[in-house]
C-alpha cells in the first residue's frame, strides 16, 4: 500500500485532503504542519507520494519541492494550489514537481491525480529496477553539420553512461568534452574542410567560411556518423565524418611549450588526455574513442 504524506498548516485542509485521499482506497496518511516538519518525517521514512500545500509558514511548498528534488529525488510531489499563487506553482512545477490540483477542485480531481502520479512513479521505479540488468546499450545517430545538435547529443549519451554508472561528475565533464571536441572536428575540419591555420588567422572569417559551407556542395550533403556502445566495463565511442580525411601525425605536438597557444590539435590533445585510448582510421576521417569505468564507481556500484 503506498504511502502518502500530506502537508499543510491548516488543520481542516489536512483533514479534508486525508478524507478524500483515503476514501480512494490509499489507508496509509501521514501528517506535516509545514515544509521542515515535512523534512523531518522524509528523513525518517520516506513516503511514496507527497501533497502539499504552497503557502505555509516556515519552509512553503516551493522550498519544500526544491529540497525533496534534492534529497528525495525518486518521491513525486502534488501541488495544491489557490488562486494567487500560480506563479509560485509554475515554478515549483519547474523545479520538481510531478503535478498540481486546486484546492477548489480537490474532490473532483485529488483521488485521480494521486492514481495517475503514483502509476508514473511506479512504472520508473519498476524501470529503475530492469535496468540493474542492463548490460550493454548501443546508440546511433547521423547528423547534418549542425553544431547545436551537439548538446543534445551530448546530454544523451551521458545520459546512457549514467545508466551504466561508468564514472564520477568529473570524469563525466572530461568525457563530454572530449566528445565536444571529436564532433567539431568532424564538422568543421572534416566536412567542411576548415583548416586551423584559417582560424589562427581570423577567426571570423572562419565561422563565415563555416556558416557558407553549410549550405554549399559538395559539403552541404556531407554527414557525421557517431556510434555509442556502453558496459558495466566501458564506453566506445566512434564519431565518423565524410571528408577527405588527414594525417593526425602532422599536427604540431600541442604539448611542445612552443605550440601549446595554437589551435590546431589543442582538440586532439584533450580527447587523447580525457580517453583512455583514442585511435584514428587510415584516411583520418573516423577516430574511435574508448573510456573504461571508473574504479571507484565500481566498488561503489558491487558494494
Amino acid at each position: 500500500m503506498p504511502r502518502i504524506l500530506i502537508v499543510d498548516d491548516s488543520a481542516t485542509d489536512r483533514c479534508m485532503v486525508g478524507s478524500l485521499v483515503a476514501e480512494g482506497g490509499f489507508a496509509e496518511i501521514e501528517y506535516a504542519l509545514d515544509g521542515l516538519d515535512a523534512l523531518a518525517a522524509i528523513g525518517k521514512r520516506p513516503p511514496d507520494l507527497v501533497i502539499t500545500d504552497l503557502v505555509m509558514p516556515r519552509m512553503n511548498g516551493l522550498e519544500l519541492t526544491a529540497e525533496v528534488r534534492r534529497g528525495f529525488p525518486g518521491i513525486p510531489i502534488i501541488l495544491m494550489t489557490s488562486q494567487g499563487n500560480e506563479e509560485i506553482a509554475v515554478e515549483a512545477l519547474q523545479r520538481g514537481a510531478a503535478s498540481y490540483v486546486s484546492k477548489s477542485k480537490l474532490a473532483a480531481k485529488m483521488c485521480d491525480t494521486v492514481k495517475m502520479v503514483l502509476a508514473a512513479a511506479d512504472r520508473l521505479h519498476s524501470q529503475a529496477r530492469l535496468e540493474r540488468y542492463l548490460v550493454r546499450s548501443r546508440r546511433e545517430f547521423v547528423l547534418e553539420n549542425d553544431p547545436s545538435l551537439f548538446g543534445p547529443l551530448l546530454a544523451c549519451l551521458q545520459e546512457e553512461s549514467d545508466r551504466f554508472r561508468l564514472w564520477d561528475d568529473a570524469e563525466r565533464t572530461r568525457v563530454g568534452i572530449a566528445l565536444q571536441e571529436a564532433l567539431t572536428n568532424a564538422v568543421f575540419h572534416g566536412n567542411l574542410e576548415l583548416s586551423g591555420a584559417l582560424r589562427e588567422e581570423d577567426e571570423d572569417a572562419y565561422h563565415s567560411l563555416a556558416v557558407l559551407r553549410r549550405h554549399q556542395s559538395p559539403y552541404a550533403e556531407r554527414q557525421v556518423r557517431v556510434e555509442a556502445d556502453f558496459s558495466h566495463a566501458s564506453a566506445r565511442f566512434v564519431i565518423r565524418d565524410e571528408g577527405p580525411g588527414f594525417d593526425p601525425r602532422q599536427l604540431p605536438d600541442p604539448t611542445d611549450p612552443a605550440n601549446l597557444e595554437r589551435v590546431s590539435g589543442r582538440g586532439i590533445l584533450l580527447m587523447r588526455t580525457f580517453m583512455d585510448e583514442v585511435q584514428y582510421n587510415e584516411v583520418g576521417n573516423q577516430v574511435a574513442m574508448i573510456k573504461h569505468a571508473c574504479r571507484s564507481i565500481e566498488r561503489r556500484a558491487s558494494g
